[in-house]
């Protein structure tokens, strides 16, 4: 901003996904929870302040304290980890971090399906004698790719033989290779899915609105941005369908998974202004 002159003051720095929550707060009260799946993954929530362990200074006066988890880094024993995820981490920038968001997010999820195929390709020829020299480049198969193969609904999977073919190079396939391929990209993505639903699940419980209490029912809404949930129409159908599984039809009427555009970009200059006017800042230059 120095170099380019430009007369502003840095009034709040915020991520996408407390931007995402402050946003969706402003509109709706009952927005509890901001979720980010796209390129990465992110969570963030209200917590009561009383229930936050670490925190030693005065309470705010509203009796609340946003949570940054930061959940792509969650790890545990109990994540469905294959060959392919380990293998993965392990060639990674980042080996042994961001376990979560390995197997939940846009960069990674294209990665996983490449893989597979390449041990296919190995081990069962699966596309002939010899291994297609592309498949073995890491991150060729995006996860957009991934999802217009996986949402293919023609009778000859003609976009799954077209993907092969140009970002491949794989110019002869046969239908059955195509609905294996098919098969697959549901697979990776339904893990996924379900996994995101799972902490959407958790984060609900730890809030304790996972249950109806007295017949009293909670209204909760998760605020969800990025172009994974917002254009992979399989993964957000499967995810939302495993929450609602997960919490019961009658717990599951009263959440609510919007989709936030620029959510967190609109939260941040809220967040911004509100700070600049809690200050009493003269406001007579710019504010980002």
């Amino acid at each position: 901003m120095e170099r380019a002159g430009l007369d502003m003051r840095v009034a709040a720095l915020v991520n996408d996904t407390i931007g995402t929550l402050a946003g969706g707060r402003y509109s709706n009260q009952d927005v509890v929870s901001a979720v980010i799946l796209g390129t990465g993954t992110n969570a963030a929530y209200v917590e009561r302040a009383h229930a936050i362990p670490k925190w030693h200074g005065l309470l705010p006066k509203s009796g609340e304290m946003v949570i940054n988890m930061e959940w792509g880094n969650f790890r545990s024993s109990h994540l469905p980890l294959t060959e392919y995820d380990q293998a993965l981490d392990v060639e990674s920038l980042n080996p042994g971090e961001q376990i979560f968001e390995k197997v939940i997010s846009g960069m990674y999820l294209g990665e996983i399906v490449r893989r597979v195929l390449c041990q296919m390709a190995e081990e069962a020829a699966f596309f002939g004698d010899t291994v297609p020299p592309k498949l073995k480049i890491p991150f060729i198969l995006r996860t957009p790719d991934m999802s217009a193969m996986h949402h293919d609904t023609s009778s000859d999977l003609r976009v799954v033989g077209k993907k092969l073919k140009d970002i491949l190079e794989i110019p002869n396939t046969s239908l059955k290779m195509r609905k294996v391929i098919v098969s697959l990209c549901d697979i990776v993505a339904t893990r996924g899915a379900r996994l995101s639903a799972a902490g959407i699940v958790g984060i609900l419980k730890k809030l304790g609105r996972d249950t109806v209490k007295d017949g009293e029912k909670q209204k909760s809404v998760i605020a969800l941005d990025g172009g994974l949930y917002e254009h992979y129409m399989k993964f957000s159908a499967c995810m939302k369908s495993t929450v609602k599984e997960m919490l019961g039809e009658e717990v599951s009427e009263n959440i609510t998974i919007e989709l936030s555009n620029d959510g967190s970009g609109i939260g941040a200059a809220l967040l911004a202004a509100s700070h600049s006017q809690y200050l009493g800042v003269d406001e007579s230059f710019s504010t980002i």
